[in-house]
């Protein structure tokens, strides 16, 4: 990835993912910091701004980790690799990114919602961006579909860890049960092979719900952080809809 792209990641991740009060540096969060307004053209590199988004992400998904497996949470992982996606497929010139970055700068200004749209709508087609609302409502789909094809990639990727280390193992239980069966009916010395395998065979059920529970935990920390970032956009279309009108 160039460095263009993982600044625009950076400031993209800041969209979607809630930054703290400064306050709460007093607990070891790191101070965020407010988002840069607009660039009126793609000409020039959004200023990068790594440490910023990585102690953002770190301060809302660092409390992910006494979670059960079973619920996913925000993480910050994930969120990093998500902003990326959505910074890789952003197209030239003034879009749906533009205007939520103008959006999040209003945020603090104490604003009703439908006023926030609106000014962030007006200073973006002041700053260059078109005077068509669809091309909002478009590109905003164009970065959700960039998701899902991000999404469909990982769910393969998650299926075949499954295959490999959970059927390995449930191959490894079968062969070593079918030999324990064989063992019983040997001599005494053969009884020393088939407690071994015994014990392994105890290992082998805690492997395998410590594997299978890290792939779930890891994929259901994905789809949450996948399904706040499409809700946040998705959210942001209905409101674009509603309080711009076409």
């Amino acid at each position: 990835m160039s460095d263009q792209e993982s600044s625009l990641g950076n400031r993209i991740l800041r969209f979607f993912i809630k930054e703290e009060d400064p306050a709460s540096t007093a607990t070891g969060t790191p101070p965020t910091t407010s988002a840069a307004p607009p660039r009126p053209a793609p000409t020039e590199a959004p200023a990068p701004t790594p440490a910023s988004a990585a102690s953002t992400a770190s301060s809302q998904t660092g409390r992910s980790n006494s979670a059960s497996p079973g619920s996913g949470n925000l993480d910050p992982k994930f969120a990093e690799h998500l902003a990326n996606v959505l910074a890789q497929n952003n197209p030239p010139g003034p879009d749906y990114f533009e205007f939520r970055e103008t959006l999040k700068s209003l945020t603090n200004l104490g604003l009703p919602e439908d006023k926030q749209f609106q000014a962030a709508w007006a200073s973006f087609k002041a700053l260059g961006g078109p005077a068509d609302i669809s091309v909002l409502t478009r590109t905003a789909n164009q970065y959700v579909a960039a998701l899902q094809k991000d999404r469909d990639g990982f769910t393969r990727s998650v299926d075949a860890a499954l295959t490999e280390r959970v059927g390995g193992l449930e191959n490894e239980q079968q062969r070593l049960q079918a030999e324990n069966d064989a063992l019983t009916r040997q001599v005494q010395e053969i009884e020393q092979k088939r407690a071994a395998n015994t014990e392994r065979l105890q290992a082998i059920t805690g492997e395998m719900s410590e594997q299978g529970a890290k792939i779930r935990q890891n994929q259901q920390n994905y789809e949450t952080t996948y399904a706040h970032f499409v809700e946040q956009i998705n959210d942001d279309i209905r409101k674009l809809t509603q309080y711009l009108k076409l």
